[in-house]
């Protein structure tokens, strides 16, 4: 079982993959998680570069903001099941892990979620977080090199 900042890195790159389809920072972040998730066998690599191409599709397809170009309305919908889906492939790889590979694997899934929001950042400089992710009563936020937490639930 993972702790909680191991779930949250989880969303955080599911919500990132999300985030970058269609941007400048797709390929780079499509190209590594695509490695990192393959574990050095190519053949399971090429596996999750096809997932990620068919994710980015799909997401242009829905249209990025919600609006699908056909009015055809689903676009928040995949974005949610793709994201569900990018986290819980996230999760499978770091519950495989040994410890000390699954602190070699978040440390460049982090890394990865930075590049792809600096990648995203405007050339003003914007700064901002990225991968905001809500599941039920707990909020999680990356940006920086940085997860945040946040859970919330009524006092007795």
């Amino acid at each position: 079982m993972l702790d909680e900042a191991m779930v949250a890195l989880a969303a955080s790159v599911g919500s990132g993959v999300v985030q970058a389809a269609g941007t400048d920072a797709w390929l780079a972040l499509r190209n590594r998680l695509g490695r990192l998730l393959g574990r050095g066998d190519r053949q399971q690599e090429t596996v999750q570069l096809e997932r990620l191409d068919r994710t980015a599709a799909e997401l242009t397809e829905a249209g990025q903001d919600g609006n699908a170009p056909e009015g055809n309305g689903n676009g928040n919908e995949e974005r949610s099941r793709h994201g569900a889906a990018w986290r819980t492939r996230t999760e499978d790889l770091l519950e495989e892990l040994d410890p000390d590979e699954r602190t070699a694997a978040a440390a460049e899934l982090r890394a990865l979620l930075d590049e792809a929001a600096q990648a995203a950042r405007p050339a003003a400089g914007g700064e901002g977080f990225t991968g905001n992710v809500f599941l039920g009563p707990t909020a999680a936020q990356s940006g920086h090199g940085n997860i945040q937490v946040n859970r919330f639930h009524s006092r007795p």
